[in-house]
């Protein structure tokens, strides 16, 4: 983008945000107050401006001794020394404001060893919220998530005071305290997100998205229970009266400029729009609407989790028709949504976002909402990290003490989403499988295994089965059909993925078709004797004169005929008994003979004595005798 379009959205944007900025008299800034328990000179309540980074102790309060970080250190470099103070009470270290961005001074507060840290003013204003740093400023882009202790900016007459007592050796106790930070008229919390869809907007945005996919199971158990009332609410401007024919309007607004955002690429000539921006917004109240009418205003949640994840716009994915597939994904209708959101190009208001303005412009005993994400519990604006622990600290801190729900007592309550239209997740009923999993920051879809067989694929819209064992589970998702006790399938065990419609068939392997006719082709069944008959995925081939058809040879052979077979078969059986018989009457003679033989030798030995050597002779003669 050249630099004068850049300088010409840069000044539209800085005309939309004048409307909000005519009322920033009315901006609260939050605060909690610190008291000096030792001190008699001090010991009045002081006020402290809440940052909106780090976790306070909403709903309680805390003690420490106060220890100066001296004189020019103001934190913007490591501390070199970790500060112990007198008492045995956590150190609250006390550093000056300037140089640098708050969230690196608490930082290395931390780093020092201190449970809290306030920065005193270094000049005679009111108290301002110190809000986190942009990316730029800081060349640690998790700065933020890592500072895990309170802090607040007191008074510059405060602070030098602090300072004069330390300077001079006196021990200096504080309490801070949270407990009315946030108000507790009953049992049931009211609380709010001042949000936006855009999803390129740096830290802020970031920290919105990790917040909204974390903080979702809480919400929906805090909803489903009657504890809490959700409401959220979408920051947009509107385009002065003299611009609102300019392109830069045109391109960011919607209604004829009544409602905008700011480019998220602040380059109107590329990439999305601002009214992308706007428009999306308003189908987020939409889908709270048509939710709420359903009494499950809760599902707003899943949708724009949901949202984030697959219409991202990092991805090149942020637009109506993926929207409208969450939409879809979750049970609510389509119709409702669009007519909630009505003609955006119309001259006309529209009822829900003139709603949203009057909101942000503030009422009686709230600010104004000039930055996102901002949340608001029982009308007070939530300072702190934007983190599931510290945000349900605070809403529980809004109860009536004695009515707290259980989620504030215990973090083992879980709540199963997967119940109800299958959490919007992926699901196959024949199989019974689904891609839906409950946890306890809600549910997630994500593709399941199942007997040891992988799933891939989004979760949302899809999963297949995915490796060798993959064709067991419903046919790994490829197309499979059964006629006349024949079975095809386009699934491969061979193959990890994919199908392939079998040989006869033709398809994407997700649904295929019989239409090959392998006679008209004359692909098979081409011998001089045969005939062929196409069917269902395959072909029938027959050969005249009783012949044998060989599928693989392509080829008939003379089949034998019944006839002739048993006729050769019986002439076997009984050749072979006729050789059995003679084999053994023959052995049977000679097993006889010889038997005969050796009696008649026994009784002569007995009876007529002779010579061994004539015995021997006379009974090879006999032998010979008989054997003529």
């Amino acid at each position: 983008m050249s630099p004068s379009n850049k300088e010409t959205v840069l000044t539209l944007f800085l005309a939309l945000t004048m409307v909000v900025n005519v009322v920033s008299t009315r901006f609260f800034v939050e605060k909690s107050s610190v008291t000096v328990l030792n001190s008699w000179e001090m010991k009045a309540k002081h006020d402290a401006a809440i940052a909106n980074f780090g976790i306070p102790s909403h709903g309680g309060f805390m003690i420490g001794s106060a220890v100066y970080a001296g004189q020019g250190a103001y934190g913007c470099d490591p501390l070199n020394e970790t500060f112990k103070p007198k008492s045995p009470y956590p150190t609250i270290l006390i550093i000056d404001r300037g140089v640098c961005n708050y969230a690196l001074k608490i930082w290395n507060g931390q780093q020092a060893g201190a449970a809290a840290v306030l920065l005193a003013d270094d000049i005679v204003e009111p108290l301002i919220a110190m809000d986190s740093p942009e990316e730029s400023q800081h060349e640690d882009p998790d700065l933020i998530e890592k500072i895990k202790i309170p802090s607040a900016l007191i008074l510059h007459s405060f602070g030098g005071s602090l300072k004069k007592a330390l300077n001079k050796g006196e021990e200096i106790v504080l309490k801070i305290d949270w407990s009315e930070t946030i108000p507790n008229p009953d049992e049931r919390v009211e609380y709010e997100l001042w949000a936006n869809t855009n999803d390129e907007c740096g830290v802020h945005c970031n920290e919105q998205m990790s917040f909204m996919k974390n903080f979702k199971g809480t919400a929906q158990i805090l909803e489903k229970g009657g504890h809490a009332l959700f409401t959220p609410h979408y920051i947009s401007w509107f385009c002065p009266q003299e611009l609102r024919r300019s392109r830069q309007c045109k391109s960011q607004c919607i209604n004829q400029g009544r409602y905008c955002a700011p480019d998220p690429e602040l380059d109107y000539e590329d990439g999305y729009n601002g009214k992308d921006v706007v428009y999306e917004n308003l189908r987020q109240l939409c889908v709270h609407k048509v939710a709420k009418g359903k009494n499950s205003s809760w599902v707003w949640w899943d949708y724009v989790t949901d949202f984030n994840i697959r219409c991202s716009m990092k991805e090149k994915k942020y637009s109506k028709e993926c929207a409208q597939t969450v939409v879809e994904s979750l049970g609510l209708s389509l119709e409702k949504i669009k007519k909630c959101i009505g003609d955006t190009d119309a001259d006309v208001e529209n009822e829900v976002l003139k709603a949203e303005q009057a909101f942000q412009l503030g009422q009686e005993k709230r600010g104004v909402v000039t930055i996102f994400p901002t949340l608001i519990i029982n009308n007070s604006q939530y300072r702190g990290k934007l983190e599931r622990t510290s945000v349900l600290k605070a809403i529980c801190s809004g109860y009536k003490e004695g009515t707290e729900p259980l989620i504030c007592l215990s973090t083992d309550i879980e709540t199963n989403e997967c119940l109800v239209a299958n959490g919007g997740c992926w699901q196959d009923k024949i199989s019974n499988i689904t891609a839906c999993k409950d946890t306890f920051r809600g549910r997630v879809c994500e593709c399941p295994v199942v007997n040891g067989v992988q799933y891939k694929g989004d979760g949302y819209t899809s999963c297949k089965p995915y490796g060798p064992a993959r064709c067991s589970m419903n046919e790994g998702g490829c197309w499979s059909e059964t006629r006349n006790g024949l079975n095809f399938s386009a699934c491969l065990n061979s193959e990890t993925s994919g199908c392939r419609c079998p040989l006869g068939f033709h398809g994407d392997g997700l649904k295929c078709e019989a239409d090959i006719d392998e006679c008209k082709e004359k692909s098979a069944c081409q011998c001089d004797d045969c005939k062929c008959k196409n069917n269902w995925g395959g072909y029938e081939c027959k050969c005249s004169n009783n012949s044998l058809y060989l599928k693989e040879q392509d080829t008939c052979i003379e089949r034998i005929s019944r006839s002739r077979s048993r006729w050769f078969f019986i002439i076997v059986v009984i050749t072979a008994i006729a050789g059995i018989s003679l084999s053994s009457y023959i052995f049977y003679k000679y097993h006889i003979q010889a038997y005969m033989d050796s009696e008649i030798v026994s009784v002569m030995s007995q009876y007529i004595p002779l010579d061994s050597r004539n015995i021997h002779q006379d009974s090879n003669q006999i032998e010979n005798c008989n054997l003529r």
